[in-house]
């Protein structure tokens, strides 16, 4: 009786600890872009940090919205326009870092020769609906005097775009990275600016976590910051380490060295969000219509940057 009560015992605490093993699986909706990629490493380093990282890639950041509001996912990452319309359509998230800026290029079918956003009048502009490309397309031609009626607007998906501007289905395009750079490199692109210059300034791309993952699982969240805080140290100081995955792992050789760099160029990893910079974010797409907010919410509420202080203080990064 006596070894069969000890061997009860140890399986009840076999149970207990894969049942706290459990526990510790970080359910992460991302993104394929290369800026994204660091975020993707996560899960490599994950095992060092505690935690289990299980990464599910969607097609755009509406999408890992989606799977929030499902209850599939406890991070998601996104342009920050994605996490705004969330926010306000009632996802229960938080703005946690910022894991990437920039990213973004108004590019020309090469043989047209559109230097301006002016030159756009009356052309065909590829872009994504609800991508921050959208809403920087609107903030530029908003501030040129123009509107969407003074264009004939074409939305399609990321993966679509380059394909559209190679076949001159689409005159321009406000696109992503890397396949903005890929366009130009391969010649059928040509760069008319980085769209940098609206209030918005470069767009930072936002880390999201569920209020109940912050609230609930906070030493769970604080493994899986620890980790990102790290993994993203990495890529910034070891740019051989964040190419060689980005390129092989991510892409598996679909991008070539030079698409990486120019990439990278232009949407550097980083870590950082402030509240500030979410707020003109969401005035901007009030603005312009983009998200079609009922109520905008006010950043204030939802920039929580604790989790991200405490990790960087962790790594040594300032």
């Amino acid at each position: 009786m006596k070894l069969k009560a000890i061997c009860t015992a140890l399986a009840l605490t076999a149970l207990s600890a894969s049942g706290a093993q459990a526990q510790d699986v970080v359910r992460l909706g991302n993104l394929k872009f290369a800026h994204y990629g660091a975020v993707s490493y996560i899960k490599e380093i994950a095992p060092k940090c505690g935690i289990k990282v299980e990464e599910h890639v969607f097609p755009k950041g509406l999408d890992v919205m989606q799977a929030i509001i499902a209850g599939e996912l406890d991070v998601g990452t996104t342009a920050s326009e994605a996490a705004i319309s969330g926010r306000a359509g009632g996802a229960p998230i938080y703005v946690v870092a910022g894991f990437a800026k920039g990213g973004a290029q108004l590019v020309s079918r090469a043989d047209l020769k559109l230097k301006t956003v002016k030159d756009l009048k009356g052309k065909k502009v590829g872009v994504t609906r609800g991508g921050i490309q959208e809403v920087l397309l609107l903030a530029e031609l908003q501030q040129n005097g123009m509107s969407a009626n003074d264009v004939q607007l074409v939305f399609l998906a990321y993966a679509d775009l380059n394909q559209a501007l190679l076949n001159k289905q689409i005159d321009a395009m406000m696109q992503s990275e890397p396949q903005s750079s890929q366009a130009i490199n391969k010649g059928f692109g040509s760069e008319m600016l980085k769209p940098y210059d609206t209030p918005i300034g470069e767009p930072v791309r936002t880390m999201v976590m569920t209020e109940k993952f912050y609230k609930e699982k906070r030493p769970v969240a604080e493994k899986f910051m620890n980790c990102f805080v790290q993994a993203t140290k990495l890529f910034i100081e070891n740019k051989a380490a964040a190419e060689k995955y980005v390129r092989e792992v991510v892409f598996k050789g679909q991008i070539t060295k030079d698409d990486f760099d120019d990439a990278i160029g232009n949407s550097p990893y980083s870590y950082d969000i402030t509240p500030e910079h979410i707020q003109t974010t969401t005035d901007v797409m009030a603005k312009t219509g983009v998200g079609r907010m009922s109520k905008p919410p006010l950043a204030k509420d939802w920039v929580k940057t604790d989790l991200l202080d405490a990790a960087k203080k962790n790594a040594g990064v300032k």
